[in-house]
């Protein structure tokens, strides 16, 4: 244990910003994901490279965090967290806090400037970033990469109904295959419980239930738990049931969001039985009740997959004609046959 609990400091100290699932974890929610999908959907999706390409994106939102520009970094950071404790900071919950995004920033930015002295003065040499005076934007992440997945399957059934070339087809599955590969890491990190919390890598404040500060938890959690206990998709994917739509014919206005935010506070609501597990051994692969923690996390990656597979299946299935495109599309044909 102690060595892996040191190789968590390592991976701690050289990473930039506290991470959600390493690559083999992202990777196996993907790979739940694409087990969940039912027969009917997309046949292209099913192709062995394409789940390849799906399951390799899995780690790509943490390829561009690598960058140590801090402009980039300030870009995208913030995607993959959402500390709900600091929401009441701001006097918001997650009921009141705006789904639009900019919207959000100026509740957070009117809430600083009316109560000021709620809020420790940044260390500026350690927020090259501009981030740290912000709760993150994980629910407003997967809104923006569903839209743009719901739109792909748009224009890819335009373009088949109504007269796209095969070249076009081909150029709009493989626009999809990345959206669907790219979005799964931010429904990944939505299901680690740190990722919910300011508590995301080691307890902070008043700590009368003797939970771990030490900053190592969180890439234990992330990697170093799955690969000692050898966590893998093929023993997880049997415990999957088949994608479903979030809704039936009264989708609501913030739709997405509310279910990402929904599916957020479902997970930040194990952050303390989390640190539980943690306290009391049971993240240890040397425990005799290791077989606890084992399940708590494997079950974790499954919510992330089987939340990955529904927002896949509910884009497709909602996924309208796109008339602009249709429009687009028949002024061509009409183009030709003039010719």
């Amino acid at each position: 244990m102690k060595t892996f609990l040191a190789l968590c400091a390592v991976v701690n100290l050289c990473a930039p910003a506290a991470r959600a699932w390493d690559y083999e974890g992202h990777r196996i929610v993907n790979q739940i994901a694409l087990a969940s999908l039912p027969t009917n959907f997309p046949a292209f999706v099913r192709l062995p490279a394409a789940q390849e390409r799906i399951a390799f994106l899995a780690g790509e939102a943490d390829r561009w965090r690598n960058t140590t520009n801090p402009v980039a970094k300030h870009g995208s950071a913030p995607e993959h967290f959402l500390d709900v404790d600091d929401l009441p900071l701001h006097g918001l919950t997650d009921q009141t806090a705006s789904p639009f995004r900019y919207d959000f920033v100026a509740q957070l930015r009117l809430a600083r400037e009316k109560n000021p002295e709620k809020f420790p003065t940044l260390d500026t040499a350690k927020n090259t970033d501009h981030t740290r005076d912000l709760v993150g934007f994980l629910p407003w992440a997967i809104n923006d990469y569903f839209a743009k997945l719901e739109s792909g399957f748009s224009y890819l059934r335009t373009f088949q109904e109504f007269g796209g070339t095969p070249e076009e087809m081909a150029n709009a599955q493989q626009n999809i295959l990345y959206i669907m590969g790219v979005m799964g890491h931010f429904a990944g990190d939505a299901a680690q419980p740190l990722h919910t919390t300011k508590h995301f890598n080691g307890w902070v404040g008043p700590n009368p239930d003797h939970y771990s500060t030490n900053r190592t938890i969180h890439a234990w959690i992330d990697g170093g738990f799955i690969r000692a206990t050898r966590i893998t998709a093929p023993e997880l994917k049997p415990q999957v049931r088949t994608a479903r739509s979030f809704w039936g014919e009264a989708r609501p206005d913030d739709d997405v969001f509310g279910e990402s935010m929904q599916f957020i506070m479902e997970q930040h609501a194990l952050v303390e039985p989390l640190y539980a597990l943690d306290r009391d051994g049971k993240l240890s692969p040397r425990s005799e009740t290791v077989r606890v923690g084992r399940k708590f996390i494997s079950g974790q990656l499954i919510k992330g997959g089987q939340f990955l597979g529904d927002l896949w299946f509910s884009a497709w299935q909602n996924a309208p004609v796109d008339k602009f495109l249709k429009t687009e599309l028949a002024r061509r044909s009409e183009g030709r046959a003039g010719e």
